[in-house]
């Protein structure tokens, strides 16, 4: 069987709360809508950056289930699926593609700041997720999982357990990361993808990236440098992303993922940009910066709900 091939843009899309920390899942599909309206080629949920660490085993449940009933089809939904246990991320995994999931991301098994296995077990916690289902996995390579995942093992596992085939890299000299990979998995590497909020988009297409999951705040600005890269011309894309980059920047050095629901409150997309405790709220003067560098470049999301 084939694998899918998915590209582009697919910003990870934030859980909605309301003012009591409660789901909002009427402000969770006007974030969906908002996404797709600004171009998004697809969506990932129940990410980092969507606090999936603050959600209940339910409420991951009834988000997943909100976002995939409501976008029916109109994009392709990564769902992550990261759990440290391989029979619960696999169970996980199986019923996110039973729910209309295109791909499942997840991290290698970690907990805390100790809890780590071995590459063997890592190897065999990726098949048994892949035994138990029929779609795409992405391997998250993040730092916060603290797991070295060399790109000759990445390699490895592409070309020899079914489903790995996607591959978000976040770490450190990413780009000579997925040089490495490409070169050495080949036809096996089916999506190499940026991440860090594009942090390092350009360096990272010019090694070989076909796809970006950002932050889900402005998917209209990176769709513009990404579009223009895949077009041939790297010189419009370079000045795209020069633009871009201090605002990028502000969330990725200023802001986290506290960055996307506030530009959804600022333009009326949500009613609450509540994050859940004990993450702390944004300081008003983080705000302010961050809202006077995005109206620099005036994105959707600060007029589509006004």
């Amino acid at each position: 069987m084939s694998t899918p091939i998915y590209r582009g843009v697919f910003p990870v899309a934030p859980t909605i709360f309301d003012q009591n920390g409660k789901l909002d899942l009427e402000g969770q599909k006007r974030a969906i809508d908002f996404m797709i309206d600004a171009g998004s080629d697809g969506l990932c949920i129940l990410a980092n950056f969507s606090e999936q660490f603050v959600l209940s085993d339910e409420e991951r449940t009834q988000v997943q289930n909100t976002v995939l009933d409501h976008v029916a089809g109109r994009v392709p939904v990564i769902v992550t699926t990261t759990h440290y246990g391989s029979q619960i991320c696999a169970e996980r995994s199986r019923a996110a593609q039973d729910a209309g999931a295109a791909m499942v991301m997840v991290m290698p098994p970690y907990h805390g700041a100790t809890f780590r296995v071995s590459e063997k077990q890592t190897y065999e916690f990726y098949d048994r997720v892949s035994a138990a289902i029929d779609i795409p996995i992405m391997i998250q390579d993040a730092p916060v999982a603290g797991t070295p995942l060399s790109a000759p093992f990445l390699a490895k596992m592409a070309k020899e357990i079914e489903n790995v085939s996607y591959f978000k890299i976040e770490t450190a000299g990413a780009a000579s990361k997925l040089r490495d990979l490409i070169e050495l998995g080949g036809d096996a590497i089916v999506g190499p993808w940026d991440g860090e909020e594009a942090i390092t988009l350009i360096p990272d297409l010019d090694a070989g990236a076909t796809g970006a999951m950002t932050g889900g705040g402005y998917p209209d600005g990176i769709r513009k440098i990404v579009d223009a890269y895949f077009a041939g011309d790297t010189e419009k894309a370079a000045e795209l992303y020069m633009n871009w980059l201090p605002l990028i920047n502000y969330e990725n050095r200023q802001c986290g993922l506290a960055a996307c629901k506030a530009l959804m409150l600022e333009g009326g997309v949500i009613k609450s940009d509540m994050l859940r405790h004990p993450q702390p709220p944004m300081h008003p003067k983080v705000r302010e910066g961050l809202l006077r560098v995005a109206r620099r470049l005036n994105p959707l999301v600060l007029t589509w709900g006004k």
